[in-house]
């Protein structure tokens, strides 16, 4: 995959961001099982998400692991977490009016 690889370098540069912060194989991991448990375009949606929680401090593991569970609980009836079952800051809005 060196396309693959290059891309996120670059990405990586033009964001400012470490490459050594981006685990790849984790967000691909997600964004798969959410492709194959709920819907494929909710696959980078949910990998968008995964980043906006990230970015205000959710542990990216531990992120990733609910919505994966959450994917794979989908298709079989299970309810998702309700609000008083998810931490306060998953609570907060993600998008503003901006």
């Amino acid at each position: 995959m060196p396309v693959l690889e290059d891309w996120i370098d670059a990405a990586c540069r033009e964001l400012g961001l470490e490459r050594c912060e981006i685990d790849q194989g984790l967000v691909l991991d997600l964004a798969r099982d959410v492709a194959h448990g709920v819907a494929r375009p909710g696959a980078p949606v949910t990998a968008y998400l995964l980043g906006l929680a990230v970015g205000r401090g959710a542990p990216a593991r531990d992120a990733a692991a609910r919505l994966t569970e959450m994917a794979e609980n989908w298709k079989t009836g299970e309810a998702p977490a309700s609000a008083s079952d998810v931490p306060e800051q998953a609570g907060e809005t993600v998008l503003d009016d901006a």
